[in-house]
């Protein structure tokens, strides 16, 4: 009986307006762009991309959706007239593909840096507070510059996509948001491996969206 009245007590404290409590202020505070996926939206804090941090978007092979993920996001950051920027593409962003996507190009940049200048224009980009989101492209990276680039979006306040091979998977990341893309039965396989301020059965989640 005891039990019960110090449950019933506990309760009525923990609803009082006045009770911190950690889980609540977490998904309140997080800021986000909607990413255009619905079930994907619904899983993350915010309801989308996590502003001002960084996204990891990992991927078996090119082609399997990773830059149309985005692309709802993109196209409404250029619609706002914020600067969105390419950061060492491995193939030449399309411009008819990109209005097709409802991009405005007069907000869309491309940088053509060497493989070695690729993080540190990715970096200078996001500080700069000029950008609405920067897209970068790594195959080889070090957890420092993960780092780097991570405090660089926070400073900026801007949208950070990384886009990195599946097999660095297995290593550890700062990042505040890690998706894995997977081809199954001709479909596109979203899976969760990180998510800052996110509960935990939100992690290991597969989501399907079309390739």
């Amino acid at each position: 009986m005891n039990a019960i009245v110090q449950s019933s007590a506990l309760d009525a404290v923990l609803k009082h307006p006045g009770v911190w409590r950690r889980s609540a202020i977490a998904q309140h505070q997080v800021r986000a762009q909607a990413t255009g996926l619905a079930e994907l939206d619904a899983r993350l804090p915010g309801g989308g991309w996590p502003c001002g941090a960084l996204t990891e978007i990992l991927f078996e092979f090119d082609g399997l959706g990773e830059l149309g993920l985005v692309m709802p996001a993109l196209a409404a950051l250029t619609q706002r007239g914020q600067r969105v920027v390419f950061v060492a593409p491995p193939y030449i962003p399309y411009a008819p593909a990109l209005v097709a996507h409802g991009l405005d190009l007069n907000y869309v940049v491309h940088l053509d840096a060497a493989a070695a200048d690729g993080a540190w224009s990715a970096e200078q980009c996001l500080r700069s507070g000029s950008c609405g989101a920067v897209l970068s492209w790594m195959p080889q990276c070090d957890y420092t510059q993960l780092r780097r680039l991570q405090l660089a979006a926070e400073s900026g306040d801007a949208l950070a996509f990384l886009f990195r091979p599946a097999r660095a998977a297995a290593k550890s990341s700062p990042a505040a948001l890690r998706l894995q893309l997977r081809a199954e039965d001709n479909e596109t396989s979203i899976e969760i491996l990180k998510c800052r301020g996110g509960l935990d059965q939100r992690r290991m989640t597969r989501l399907r969206c079309r390739g």
